[in-house]
C-alpha cells in the first residue's frame, strides 16, 4: 500500500483541503459509542460525486483500501469507522443534493449526505404532503445509509430499502453501476419500479462492500389525513405473551393502516423517562430491582408499554381505533389514543403545573407530543437521549452526536419470530446475560410485519470509565453467541462483529466471495464489512 502515493493523487484531484491526514482523519472520524479504534492513514472529503471513479481508480493504483461513510453517524454500530485498519475514510457527506423529486408520484432521489432533516425542510418548503422515513437516529443522520443499512421504522413504510426503488454506483475498479432500467433509457420508470428488468442486482450494495453509492431514488408515504398513536400498558411481566400474539393478529387485520407496534420494557420506558439513578447502583453496576419498581410507581411505568401508531383517513382511524381496543381487551391496561395536535397541546398545558409531580408530567407529554411527531414523518431527536442516560451529560444546545459527547452505546438487534413464546424466551436470553455483565437490561420489541419482530437491546455504559468499553463489547458478543445458538439471528450488526457473524455464514460467504472476486478482486471497498 502507497499511501503517501495515493494521497498526493487525491490531492491535485480534490484539493488539498478535501484531503486529511492520519493524525487529521483521526481527529475528525476516531470517536466512537462503541469504544473501538481503528487505524486510519488519511480521510477524503467527496464534494461531487463524478470525482469518485477517479478516486477509485487511484486507489487501484496504489492499492489503498477506501471506506466510504454517508453522514458517519451509525450510533451503536461503528459510527464512522471502517470494519478494519488500514482504511481511507471516505466521506460522502457533502454531497448534499435532492437530484429530483416527484411530486405528483412522491419518489425523491438523493444523494448520500441528504438527512432526514434536510428532506423535512424540502418538504415543508414546497408544501408537499409526503412522510421523512423517519428514525430514532436523528435528524442529522443519512436517508440514503440507513435504506443500504436495511433499516426500518414504524411509519407506513416500515423497511426503508424496500422503498428504495433505484441506485447508483461506483464499483471498485472505478466504472460506475446502473441499473438495467436506467441503461435502457427508462429513468423515470426506473425510479418507479424498483426490480427492473432480468436479475435483480441492486440490492447487493445493502450491507456490503460492493460500490459506493452515489444516489437513491426512495419512493415517500404519502402524508395520510389522520396519525393516531395508541399507547397502552401490561400491567404484568406475563402478560407479554399473549399482547405479541395479540400484535400479530392486530397486524394482520389491519394491514397498511397499522405502521408498527412497539412493546418496550419498563427499563427501556425509564431510560427515556427519567434520570439515571447513578445514587442507587448496587454493587453489581445495576440498579437495585427494588428501585426500578419504585420507579417505575413514580413515573407511572407499567412492566411493559405498548405504543402502536395508525395512518389513514379520520374514519379509518376511528375504526382503527375501535379494532385496536378489540384486539388488546383483556390484555391492555389504561389505553390512550393521541394525534399530534392533542399531544402537543397536552404538552403545553402541564407546563405550568407545579412542584416535581408537575415537572414529571411536563418531561413526559414533551416526550410524547415529540414522539407522535417521530411516527409522523418529521424527524426529531426525541429517541437520541437514550444513549445520554448513563452519562447524563447531554448537551444544553446544539445537535446531539453521541460519539462526540462520549456516550457509550452498542446495539444488539436479533430478528424474533412473532411468537408470544419465541418473545419470551429472547427476552429472558438478554435478561440473564445483561445483568451477568453489569448491563442493565433495556429491551424494545417492534414488529417489521406480522411474521417477525426486530428486538433492539442498548447496551449502555460509561465509555470514560477504564474497562467499561471491553465489558460492553463482552456483553455483546455473548448476547450474539446465545442469540445464534437459539435460533435468534441479528438484522444488522457493528464493524466489531462482522468478521465474527461471517464465520458462520459458510455458503453464502462463500457466495459473496465470488462476488467481490469479480467486482473488486483487490479488496478495496469497504473491506472486512460483513465479510471475512
Amino acid at each position: 500500500m502507497n499511501i503517501e502515493g495515493a494521497i498526493g493523487e487525491w490531492r491535485a484531484l480534490l484539493g488539498a483541503r478535501c484531503v486529511l491526514t492520519a493524525a487529521e482523519a483521526q481527529a475528525a472520524y476516531g470517536a466512537d459509542t462503541g469504544g473501538a479504534k481503528r487505524v486510519i492513514p488519511a480521510a477524503l472529503k467527496i464534494t461531487d460525486s463524478g470525482d469518485l471513479p477517479e478516486v477509485v481508480r487511484i486507489a487501484q493504483r496504489h492499492g489503498t483500501p477506501l471506506y466510504p461513510i454517508s453522514t458517519g453517524h451509525n450510533w451503536g454500530y461503528g459510527t464512522a469507522l471502517p470494519a478494519q485498519d488500514g482504511c481511507t475514510i471516505v466521506d460522502l457527506s457533502g454531497l448534499r443534493r435532492i437530484l429530483h423529486f416527484d411530486a405528483e408520484l412522491g419518489v425523491v432521489t438523493v444523494e448520500p449526505g441528504v438527512t432526514q432533516g434536510m428532506l423535512a425542510e424540502f418538504l415543508d418548503a414546497g408544501g408537499h404532503p409526503y412522510m421523512v422515513p423517519t428514525t430514532g437516529a436523528g435528524p442529522s443522520c443519512s436517508l440514503l445509509a440507513n435504506a443500504l443499512e436495511r433499516g426500518y421504522g414504524i411509519t407506513p413504510y416500515t423497511d426503508h430499502f424496500g422503498a428504495v426503488t433505484d441506485l447508483e454506483a461506483v464499483l471498485g475498479d472505478g466504472t460506475v453501476y446502473r441499473t438495467a432500467l436506467r441503461e435502457l433509457g427508462g429513468e423515470e420508470v426506473a425510479r418507479l419500479f424498483k426490480w427492473g428488468i432480468g436479475p435483480y442486482t441492486a440490492g447487493l450494495f445493502t450491507q456490503s462492500g460492493f460500490g459506493i453509492v452515489t444516489r437513491m431514488s426512495i419512493a415517500l408515504a404519502r402524508r395520510p389525513e389522520c396519525v393516531m398513536s395508541c399507547i397502552f400498558s401490561l400491567a404484568d411481566d406475563s402478560l407479554l405473551e399473549p399482547a405479541v400474539d395479540r400484535v400479530r393478529h392486530a397486524l394482520a387485520t389491519l394491514p397498511g393502516t397499522v405502521g408498527g407496534i412497539n412493546l418496550m420494557n419498563r427499563h427501556r420506558v425509564l431510560a427515556m423517562a427519567a434520570p439515571y439513578p447513578a445514587e442507587a447502583v448496587g454493587a453489581d453496576g445495576l440498579i437495585r430491582p427494588a428501585v426500578i419498581e419504585a420507579m417505575g410507581r413514580q413515573y407511572q411505568v407499567a412492566p411493559w408499554t405498548g405504543f402502536a401508531t395508525v395512518y389513514g383517513t379520520r374514519r379509518t382511524a376511528r375504526a382503527a381505533r375501535h379494532e385496536l381496543r378489540a384486539a388488546f381487551r383483556g390484555i391492555a391496561s389504561r389505553m390512550l389514543f393521541f394525534t399530534p395536535q392533542r399531544a402537543r397541546t397536552l404538552s403545553r398545558a402541564v407546563r405550568w403545573l407545579p412542584g416535581r409531580w408537575g415537572q414529571r408530567l411536563a418531561r413526559t407529554a414533551g416526550t410524547l407530543a415529540r414522539s407522535l411527531d417521530l411516527v409522523g414523518g418529521r424527524p426529531n431527536e426525541t429517541a437520541l437521549p437514550l444513549a445520554y442516560w448513563r452519562s447524563g451529560q447531554r448537551p444544553t444546545q446544539g445537535v446531539l452526536d453521541p460519539a462526540r459527547d462520549g456516550c457509550g452505546i452498542l446495539w444488539f438487534a436479533p430478528l424474533v419470530p412473532m411468537r408470544g413464546k419465541s418473545a419470551r424466551k429472547l427476552v429472558d436470553m438478554v435478561a440473564a446475560l445483561t445483568r451477568a455483565h453489569g448491563i442493565e437490561p433495556l429491551l424494545t420489541l417492534t414488529s417489521l410485519n406480522d411474521r417477525v419482530l426486530d428486538s433492539t437491546v442498548p447496551i449502555l455504559f460509561d465509555r470514560g470509565a477504564a474497562g467499561q468499553a471491553a465489558k460492553a463489547q463482552a456483553c455483546l458478543e455473548a448476547l450474539l453467541e446465545q442469540a445464534l445458538a437459539e435460533g435468534f439471528a441479528p438484522y444488522r450488526v457493528g464493524i466489531d462483529s462482522m468478521g465474527h457473524l461471517a464465520a458462520e455464514m459458510t455458503a453464502s460467504e462463500r457466495f459473496s466471495d465470488l462476488l467481490r472476486q469479480a467486482i473488486d478482486p483487490k479488496r478495496l471497498i469497504s473491506p472486512a464489512r460483513y465479510a471475512r
